[in-house]
């Protein structure tokens, strides 16, 4: 039907109640930075977030695609959608009552939107009567189950609206059809009944089940899951899909768990009903559970809207299928978490309990010690990938290396890559700590060539009595002007960013002074190609309240860098040379300090790999120095 035009003051209440940050975090992991909120943009790839959200203007804008708008443009634009259907969407879920500018239509338009509205109320009465015929004497099975079996309290049984279907096949059918009036065809759209394939009629979908009702986050009933009291399979039956429930993108317990989730800033995802059940009954009321399907992105965007640093806990059951299933779930976010826009854990019960099974025998405390001590997901893929495997044997070893190399390759922050590299690198080296270094340079030929630098070397007594082993610092002046040069380049040189960019990212190079590191942020935040870069920055300053006294020297070109511009590729490549060198003097520095500090009788293993990594920081050095066409102080 052609939707008719909507009446002024219903666009207008839709636009004031469908909050512009609830309805992007359905479709963008949104981190809050100061008063407004970042992400990845859903319009145009990007590796660094330029999309902006003012809870405050109700507005969203792209510094990237400069695509930009309100709650109902983003909705329209981002599924290709009519202004009408989306506004009518946007009304069903804030419950804004809809008019038209032609009455003549409205009538059957108000039909097709109390649909909706007809089905919550089916579904509200199928849960009243389902919760009181657990209460009867055919529902003593059931209740017995949740008491013995579950180990539940009343009020755990009341605050999740648990129930029995009787085992009748109409017996559900009769109630609301024949004694209720309702008609049946509601019912089969709200996934209660089936009609027969033969001599008409219909019959209930659940027969002889405890239900468990399934709410949306406003806690209104959508669907409901049966468990089996006999042998029937499945032991799990789920509602089918309908207007109002789809399983990939519903949490059970949400609506329970979102006040919990917010107030302790983390996310626990179970697999089970009866997992995510028994955890709010000791207490534990920040969990979810996924619905028998593979936890689905839509379902993680979900649960994040409630966590301000995104922190999940998957706790999947230890067995092979738990296993998978975390699996499963991790390849689903697994780009956010690389990024670190996802701070993702794993748990695994154990003795491979569920954490229903657990809390039988254990306490919600020693439950929330296991959740605090948790690996995080990466330690937890590593773990799982040389399980079972002998490193011993070529084949398992080589195998093992290629799993890990594909982990490795995608970690973008080079500090935490460099953690996992040496880690994975003394995993494999199996105990032998002379063979640290060698394993290092074969993780980091295969996850960047470019990056492998580790050199054969000396003995500790050599270097240690080596006049030469301590290279001299880099001036701190020499640096600032070092990383000015270039940020003055980026801002007066368009042709040169994408250079800038490519050669610190090729070198995992980073702004070691705070106010060059900040200004750097707020470029990547900001469009590459935009022209008014430097007004851009410098309103940016200015709203954040950030000195700009530090910078503000680099966004003008005095005559001797109006001469000076043309010779900009080789500036530049004596400025991440400057660069290079200052990360690794630190590199070499720190490790250094490390091997002095430890003991070699006490701590053998430490003391020879310290020694190796300052040791390799100091022939990149020298080779850096060597590889030098010029001095950077010649351009000053």
């Amino acid at each position: 039907m052609q939707i008719p035009r909507l009446h002024p003051d219903t666009i207008e209440e839709v636009k004031l109640r469908a909050d512009i940050v609830d309805v992007v975090s359905e479709h963008v992991v949104l981190r809050k930075r100061g008063k407004d909120f970042v992400g990845l943009c859903p319009f145009h790839d990007e590796k660094s977030p330029s999309f902006t959200v003012s809870q405050t203007k109700q507005m969203y804008y792209c510094f990237g695609c400069l695509a930009g708008g309100n709650a109902i443009k983003f909705v329209m634009d981002l599924g290709k959608r009519s202004f009408a259907e989306v506004v009518l969407d946007l009304a069903r879920r804030y419950q804004v009552p809809v008019q038209t500018l032609e009455p003549e239509q409205r009538q059957e338009l108000q039909r097709q939107l109390s649909l909706r509205e007809q089905l919550y109320e089916v579904l509200a009465m199928s849960a009243q009567f389902y919760q009181h015929a657990l209460r009867q004497s055919q529902g003593q099975k059931a209740i017995q189950y949740l008491q013995s079996n579950r180990q539940l309290k009343e009020e755990t049984i009341q605050q999740f609206g648990l129930g029995y279907a009787p085992a009748g096949w109409e017996t559900l059918h009769r109630y609301l059809v024949e004694d209720k009036r309702l008609p049946a065809q509601l019912l089969e759209k709200a996934g209660l009944i089936k009609p027969r394939k033969e001599g008409g009629g219909y019959y209930d979908v659940f027969r002889d089940r405890l239900m468990i009702p399934i709410r949306d986050v406003q806690g209104r009933v959508i669907a409901f899951g049966g468990r089996t009291l006999t042998d029937e399979q499945p032991k799990y039956l789920n509602s089918p899909e309908t207007e109002l429930f789809s399983k990939g993108k519903t949490l059970f317990a949400l609506d329970q768990a979102k006040s919990g989730i917010s107030q302790l800033d983390q996310a626990v995802v179970v697999e089970g009903y009866f997992d995510a059940i028994a955890l709010h009954a000791v207490g534990i009321n920040n969990a979810v559970a996924s619905l028998g399907t593979a936890l689905s992105l839509e379902q993680v965007r979900l649960i994040l809207r409630y966590t301000e640093s995104k922190q999940l806990v998957f706790n999947f059951d230890a067995d092979k299928a738990g296993t998978n299933a975390a699996e499963r779930a991790i390849g689903e976010i697994a780009e956010l978490a690389y990024k670190g826009e996802v701070q993702l854990k794993i748990l695994n019960l154990p003795d491979g309990k569920d954490a229903d099974e657990y809390l039988y025998t254990h306490t919600s405390e020693e439950y929330g010690e296991l959740l605090a001590n948790a690996p995080l997901w990466l330690d937890w893929q590593i773990q799982q990938t040389i399980q079972n495997r002998d490193l011993r044997q070529a084949t398992d070893f080589q195998q093992a290396t290629q799993q890990l190399v594909k982990l490795l390759k995608n970690i973008v922050n080079s500090d935490t890559r460099n953690y996992y590299v040496s880690y994975c690198a003394e995993i494999l080296s199996l105990g032998d700590t002379r063979l640290i270094p060698l394993r290092v340079e074969n993780l980091l030929t295969q996850i960047a060539p470019a990056a492998a630098t580790y050199s054969k070397p000396v003995s500790a007594k050599k270097a240690w009595g080596d006049n030469k082993l301590s290279p001299p610092p880099i001036d701190r002046s020499l640096l600032e002007h070092a990383e000015g040069l270039l940020l003055r380049i980026y801002l007066h040189c368009p042709e040169q960013r994408q250079a800038i960019i490519h050669e610190l990212e090729e070198r995992d190079l980073q702004f070691s002074l705070s106010h060059h590191r900040f200004l750097w942020q707020q470029i990547l935040d900001t469009a590459v190609e935009q022209v008014d870069l430097i007004s851009t920055l410098e309103n940016i300053y200015l709203e954040l309240s950030e000195d700009l006294e530090l910078v503000s020297h680099l966004f003008h070109l005095n005559e001797k860098w109006k001469i000076e511009i043309p010779r900009t590729p080789q500036v530049v490549q004596a400025a991440i040379a400057c660069m290079d060198l200052v990360m690794l003097e630190k590199r070499y520095r720190h490790f250094l300090e490390l091997w002095q500090q430890t003991d070699p009788e006490a701590e053998p293993e430490k003391y020879q790999f310290y020694y190796q990594a300052f040791y390799a920081a100091k022939i990149k050095l020298q080779k850096i120095d060597r590889q030098r066409l010029f001095s950077i102080t010649e351009l000053l």
